[in-house]
């Protein structure tokens, strides 16, 4: 099992990767989270759900609270965000993470008591999926299949997650992690299906990491 600290090597070394690399992508990141608003999400969870936070997504916020899409000249049609450098999307700020996992207005959890935490988001209007975390790893959730989140992890961790992407980009194969493979347009690191690409405009000036 990958412990707090690995998150911290991992995450220093893919994000010296988007300095070199991806530097638009890694001006998208955002301070870390006061100590004190990491408590709070920790004490929510358990004063409503009854499990405490995830230590390695606490390990992450206090490197990283989240990202910013960054304005792009080039991007006319506003296809590129900055901070989608995941494969999974962009890290979830501590308010984003739990207003998707707390119970609603009416005490209704839709995700049924699974101890478990959003931290990553394909769809950040609706927060509609993207990856959990809790202590059986990380895994795929999404709104229209919630029974059951939790049970089945693609990783062990957040930090085996971080590593994946990492060895994705510096040794490959380029699809190690699915069918999006890592590219750069822009300064950002973006994850592309050439197959069934969603990029339009920016698709041309999209290059593949390998």
């Amino acid at each position: 099992m990958k412990s707090q600290q690995d998150v911290v090597e991992v995450w220093r070394s893919l994000t010296g990767w988007l300095e070199r690399h991806a530097p638009v992508s890694y001006a998208s990141l955002l301070l870390p989270v006061a100590e004190q608003d990491i408590e709070a999400a920790n004490s929510q969870l358990q004063r409503y759900l009854g499990f405490e936070l995830p230590a390695e997504l606490a390990a992450l916020w206090r490197l990283c609270g989240g990202v910013e899409h960054q304005e792009i000249e080039h991007d006319e049609e506003g296809e590129v965000g900055s901070g989608a450098f995941l494969p999974g999307g962009v890290i979830m700020a501590p308010v984003d993470a739990l207003r998707s996992r707390l119970p609603d207005q009416t005490g209704r959890d839709w995700w049924q008591g699974a101890p478990v935490v959003p931290w990553l988001t394909g769809d950040e209007a609706g927060a509609e999926s993207g990856q959990w975390v809790g202590a059986a790893g990380v895994g795929r959730w999404s709104l229209d299949s919630l029974p059951g989140v939790g049970a089945i992890p693609a990783f062990p961790s957040i930090a085996a997650y971080l590593d994946a992407v990492l060895r994705t980009l510096t040794e490959g194969p380029a699809d190690a992690m699915g069918p999006d493979v890592p590219g750069l347009v822009w300064g950002c690191l973006i994850w592309e299906n050439p197959e069934h690409p969603l990029l339009d405009e920016a698709l041309p000036h999209w290059t593949p990491a390998h």
